[in-house]
């Protein structure tokens, strides 16, 4: 009989795919930088892009060089400021190069990256600064009168602000014109007093370099958890942990690659939120360790700009989401042939599950590899993903990383191993793993724990092992459902409804049963393709050839769009609120 321990999925690795990646470089995380400047300086490690009347799309690069230079000064100008060692500052901007600037310069004044989404609102956005405790806030204009509404409520002594035009090719700065800055509320005509401007602290510390003594156990970032199930935690993580994961990732998802100049040749499609460990580590460290390029993409949900920039520049590696894979799969622009995709060689899909038609019709269009993975803010950010040379199984997140181990356990104990096919949480422990959540000891011991000489991380989620060492995701813990004294598991209902041809996106939920106080009803919200109609009851009767009668949801919505997080998990207890804020409107 099989057992975790025997680690059955080192069988199913890719050739040259080793057991371990140990040792690890004992180096901090902008090493990778460094190293990339020092042999590709003159290669365009960041692309910046813009379409313009007449011209087309064009675009301006940031070489190795240039890119380890601005960081390098902007880390002095931080430094300078009063940042030290350990000290958390605050990245509000999306994917732009000014971000990527930030967020090396950050690590190498001895900082900690807290990246937060730019879109939040005031109050969640004070939150995070609040909790993560900094005083120096980098971003764009764009969010300067956001910041400022908040900073009196914080602890932010100085804001640091950068426009989004710097860094696009000179025919596009010239036509973002004051009006069009005013209009679209880029531009800021003077600071407040005490704040500073991103592109003058880079002239002013041009040349100056940094030595602070960074280590790979000093941390790195704060990421803060999606909140799906409440309050949103920052995960603590060091050097150490986001070096190994760009190990990982380069050894497992390359598999094949003849050669680290090879390896250089690659494009990265910077379009997953860079302000979400997933595109930090798998893009933006990723790209650096292998001296490739980053396309960037600094608002994937303009579908068309997005495809724009593929059709232009021909990225080779597409991270992504299933609800990004599926909008690009369902555009009037794909579906035309009107855009190229077949320079997309390797993608991921992380932070939510892939529907397997998603997977099929995204790889006939591009004739790449779409590959089911898994990661955890806890865990920056992979850990699991399917061969990109062997078999990919269905619904499957595939095959532990090297190094990566990993136990189903039972749900009543948390401790004793269950049966490889069975149910059970999964735990697992490596050399990615997070220090802990930040002012939560409670959580950390809960999530954290020691068992037999290593560290676990309990990862709430619920899961399976095949006998070759597959691992299936069944649902989160506190996402499952009582329905009529049988466990249901929305995920799997949701990969049902998913296929049927006339559903985009579908988000499944328990909801309180309406008419038997104290148990639990199914209810669907679906997303349906552009000019498709289904009923309830067709849908109904195309579950049943797949699922049992307790599955089958008898309530629907039809909405036109789910509520997710930045990086596309949906937002279940959002389904639930949206239930039950239906129920109060409509009683008597």
């Amino acid at each position: 009989m099989t057992s975790y321990s025997e680690k059955p999925w080192l069988k199913k690795y890719d050739p040259g795919v080793p057991a371990s990646c140990k040792p690890y470089p004992e180096v901090p995380l902008y090493q990778f930088l460094r190293d990339a400047a020092g042999k590709h300086g003159d290669k365009p490690a960041l692309i910046t892009s813009a379409r313009v009347p007449v011209l087309g799309r064009i675009s301006a690069n940031i070489t190795y060089r240039e890119l380890d230079e601005a960081s390098d000064a902007l880390a002095s100008a931080l430094i300078s400021l009063g940042v030290k060692k350990g000290d958390r500052v605050a990245l509000v901007m999306p994917n732009t190069a000014a971000f990527v600037i930030s967020y090396y310069a950050i690590l190498k004044a001895g900082g900690v990256v807290a990246a937060t989404n730019p879109t939040y609102p005031a109050e969640k956005m004070q939150f995070q600064i609040n909790d993560c405790d900094a005083q120096i806030v980098i971003t764009l204009s764009l969010f300067y009168p956001l910041i400022k509404s908040i900073q009196a409520r914080t602890k932010v002594k100085t804001v640091i602000v950068t426009n989004v035009k710097e860094y696009l090719p000179p025919v596009a700065r010239l036509l973002f014109t004051v009006a069009k800055e005013k209009k679209d509320g880029h531009r800021i005509d003077q600071l407040a007093d005490g704040d500073l401007w991103f592109q003058e602290l880079l002239t002013r510390f041009a040349g100056q370099r940094p030595a602070v003594d960074v280590r790979p156990a000093d941390l790195a970032i704060f990421q803060y958890t999606g909140g799906t199930t409440g309050i949103s935690k920052a995960a603590m993580s060091a050097h150490r942990a986001l070096v190994a994961n760009t190990v990982q990732c380069r050894t497992v998802l390359l598999a094949g690659t003849k050669s680290t100049e090879e390896a250089a040749n690659e494009i990265f499609l910077g379009a997953i939120p860079f302000f979400h460990v997933y595109g930090l580590v798998t893009v933006v460290s990723f790209a650096i360790s292998l001296g490739a390029t980053v396309v960037l993409v600094p608002n994937a949900r303009d579908i068309a700009d997005l495809l724009d920039v593929i059709d232009t520049f021909h990225p080779t590696i597409f991270m992504g989401v299933p609800a990004l894979y599926n909008a690009i799969n369902n555009h009037p622009l794909v579906t035309s042939g009107k855009v190229d995709l077949t320079s997309i060689r390797i993608c991921m899909s992380g932070s939510a599950p892939l529907p397997p038609a998603t997977k099929r019709e995204f790889e006939r269009i591009t004739g790449g590899k779409l590959l089911e993975g898994f990661g955890m803010s806890e865990a920056p950010t992979a850990t699991h993903a399917n061969p990109l040379l062997g078999e990919n199984r269905t619904g499957s997140i595939g095959l532990p990383f090297p190094d990566v181990d990993v136990r189903i356990v039972s749900l009543d104990d948390g401790v004793t191993d269950v049966p490889v096919g069975e149910i059970g949480e999964m735990i697992l422990s490596g050399p990615q793993l997070m220090v802990g959540y930040h002012g939560m000891p409670t959580e950390t011991a809960n999530t954290l724990r020691e068992m037999d000489g290593k560290v676990w991380l309990y990862t709430g989620d619920i899961a399976r092992m095949d006998e070759d060492g597959y691992f299936y995701i069944v649902d989160r813990k506190k996402d499952m459902a009582l329905i009529g004294g049988f466990n249901v598991y929305p995920n799997n209902v949701e990969k049902v409804l998913a296929e049927h041809p006339a559903v985009l996106e579908v988000g499944v939920a328990a909801v309180p049963h309406p008419e038997k106080e104290g148990q639990e009803a199914l209810k669907a919200w679906i997303v349906l393709r552009e000019g498709q109609t289904v009923t309830p009851e067709e849908l109904i009767s195309f579950c049943e050839k797949y699922l049992a009668r307790y599955e089958i949801p008898t309530r629907f919505a039809f909405v036109s769009a789910l509520p997710k997080t930045t990086v596309g998990k949906t937002l279940r207890r959002e389904l639930v609120q949206m239930e039950l804020s239906e129920r109060e409107r409509s009683a008597p």
